[in-house]
């Protein structure tokens, strides 16, 4: 925050009033590595207040520069009894003559630290090409490629912060993922299985048929061997294919009757037929 006029007052008034006012260091050109004076402003931007400020009898653009420095900030602003840090260097229209911060150090009168309501603002060799601050839109505005961070509130300290660079992919050269099709081969090789079986299933379907309908036709035949046999009176064949087996003994005629027509002897030949005579 901005001092009031009356702490600002009681500072300049702890000065020698028969010293002579000191005058801001023109502006140079930014150097690497060290602290380098941008000249004097009627604005500090968003710079804020290091905490915890520096004591007013050792206040100085070195001290304040320092400890901006060892703070990570980028610049470093001086308003009388207070330190400034901050990393954009507020607008060029708002620079003044030099002689407009006039009020010199507690520390070493001989130099100047801001004035009433003007800022000496320091580069500190970090960035050498820090953004600008818009007072507009109240947004830093980047003077090179790179962006960078909003400052940091009042009440910390940052570390040493790094400008970022966002790069837009080209299209044609953003790598396209791969549409996965189907498996040709997988489909190739269930289709062929699929084939064989069903090949397989109708082929066996066949040759049941086949064999059942064979047997079918042969007892069909055996069925009508065996009925012609037994009207024409011969022996039908055996199912087996074997030879049937008849007594010669027998007459043939009664061979093939069911009914018994009584017992017959072992010593008797019933193939001859012998007319025999018996007294009644």
């Amino acid at each position: 925050m901005r001092p009031s006029t009356l702490p600002f007052g009681a500072f300049m008034a702890a000065i020698s009033v028969n010293a002579q006012s000191p005058v801001s260091a023109p502006s140079n050109i930014p150097q690497l590595g060290r602290p380098v004076s941008q000249g004097c402003f009627n604005t500090k931007g968003n710079m804020t207040a290091l905490d915890p400020q520096i004591p007013g009898e050792r206040m100085s653009s070195g001290s304040c520069t320092l400890a901006c420095k060892d703070a990570g900030w980028w610049l470093a602003g001086l308003h009388g009894p207070q330190c400034l840090c901050g990393m954009a260097i507020p607008p060029e229209s708002a620079s003044v003559a030099d002689s407009k911060c006039n009020a010199p150090c507690s520390s070493y009168p001989q130099e100047a630290c801001g004035g009433k309501d003007t800022y000496t603002i320091f580069n500190l060799g970090l960035n050498i090409d820090p953004p600008t601050y818009s007072e507009s839109s109240s947004t830093t505005a980047a003077s090179s490629t790179s962006s960078t961070p909003d400052a940091t509130p009042t009440g910390s300290s940052p570390a040493h912060t790094s400008a970022t660079v966002t790069e837009t992919a080209n299209p044609s050269q953003t790598s396209k993922p791969e549409k996965s099709g189907p498996n040709v081969a997988g489909i190739a090789a269930g289709v062929v299985v699929g084939v064989i079986a069903a090949g397989a299933a109708i082929g066996g379907f066949f040759f049941y048929m086949r064999r059942k309908r064979n047997a079918e036709i042969e007892e069909e035949h055996r069925r009508n061997a065996a009925v012609s046999a037994f009207i024409s009176g011969s022996t039908p064949p055996s199912s087996h294919g074997s030879i049937s087996m008849t007594d010669s003994r027998m007459d043939p005629v009664m061979a093939h009757r069911r009914m018994s027509d009584g017992s017959i002897a072992d010593n008797e030949d019933y193939s001859r037929r012998i007319l025999r005579v018996t007294n009644a």
